[in-house]
């Protein structure tokens, strides 16, 4: 099946992770290649990138006062193992309803230094809420679960224990939803998302409370791997640097993309196109005979990755193959839900004209079908 060009997308990349990068950001990259590429991560050239960056992500997220910006790396994968030896005291509680969640509850699970933690389940599609509990010491939930397309408002736990901690983990809502960051104490995530770069880096945005837990549990003897050692992670960030070399185009990607992101408007203006691309979705989805929005409380749609449904007389795999043949790629389901449906990013590097021709694409699939 040949999709007319005058109904494609500019650009035809809806991937959830890795997300697009921008054609733009990727020339300025080799604009610096020969001098920056390649070169020492201890030494000026690099860590004023560093710096860049997490000067750009201060003001980006407005961050309070004490409030500081660690940079590590690993991933998001191994940030629930750093926060599993740096951050929980003892127990934590844990809103978990899709994928990623759960994978923060096993870690901590197999922790054999922690309590048992509490776990708020929902099934996937909806999501749980966390309540305060005696004793959990950390609060932990994504903002946006990255498998379903649910994405829920963060909140401070009302009548948590007093120091309790809350981790937010925003790796596919930060740069691309709206936060008040001072209702957080660690809001983490990883740059191949919404700020359009390479995996392999974890960003925290940190209160004074978690860097002072930090240094508590590093003081109270317990043992940390040096590679997750929070810490340590604090310390080199002060330094416009990190622990080990990080993969220096994802840094610089990173950061050209806050820069970008804060040029047209900051946060703000993020969620305000990320909204414009996930109505046009949505609206579709709503007003197609054979699909719908898989999540169905309007209160829970991601405006970052939208899930999308299709009746069974549909093949959602034929749509998916059929868009992947003609240069639209990446729009299969997350592998483990096993729904019939498309999953769409709708990160900021994403154009609204582009989803409006996706949707577009998608009806001719269907008239072909």
């Amino acid at each position: 099946m040949i999709i007319p060009e005058n109904l494609k997308p500019a650009d035809g990349r809806f991937g959830c992770g890795p997300s697009k990068v921008r054609p733009v950001a990727v020339a300025a990259l080799a604009d610096v290649a020969t001098t920056f590429l390649g070169t020492s991560h201890r030494q000026a050239t690099v860590k004023n990138e560093v710096a860049r960056l997490r000067r750009g992500l201060a003001q980006l997220f407005s961050l309070p006062e004490g409030y500081e910006v660690v940079i590590g790396n690993g991933g998001t994968t191994a940030f629930w193992e750093v926060a599993t030896f740096g951050l929980i005291r003892d127990r934590a509680q844990f809103a978990s309803f899709g994928e990623f969640g759960s994978k923060f509850v096993s870690s901590v699970k197999a922790a054999p230094f922690l309590g048992e933690p509490s776990v708020r389940k929902a099934d996937p599609g909806s999501a749980p809420t966390l309540v305060a509990e005696a004793g959990i010491d950390a609060y932990c939930i994504p903002q946006n679960e990255t498998s379903t397309g649910v994405a829920v408002p963060i909140r401070r736990v009302e009548g948590a224990d007093e120091g309790a901690l809350l981790l937010v983990d925003a790796t596919s809502a930060a740069g691309g939803l709206a936060v008040d960051i001072t209702e957080t104490d660690v809001y983490y995530f990883a740059p191949q998302k919404c700020f359009g770069s390479d995996g392999g880096l974890w960003i925290a945005v940190m209160s004074p409370a978690a860097i002072a837990r930090a240094f508590e549990i590093k003081e109270s003897g317990r043992y940390i791997p040096a590679f997750l050692d929070l810490v340590t992670a604090i310390e080199q960030s002060r330094l416009e640097q990190t622990y080990n070399t990080p993969a220096l185009a994802t840094i610089f990607l990173a950061a050209e993309q806050t820069d970008w992101m804060l040029a047209n408007g900051g946060l703000e203006w993020c969620a305000k196109r990320t909204a414009e691309s996930a109505g046009v979705l949505y609206d579709w989805a709503l007003n197609s005979p054979v699909a719908a929005p898989y999540v169905v409380e309007e209160s829970l749609r991601s405006n970052v990755v939208a899930t999308i449904d299709f009746d069974d007389s549909v093949d959602a795999t034929a749509i998916a193959k059929a868009l992947r043949a003609n240069g639209i790629v990446d729009t299969e389901p997350y592998r483990k839900l096993g729904r019939n449906q498309l999953r769409i990013a709708l990160f900021p590097s994403v154009e609204p004209a582009d989803v409006e021709a996706l949707t577009k694409c998608i009806d001719f699939v269907l008239a072909g079908l």
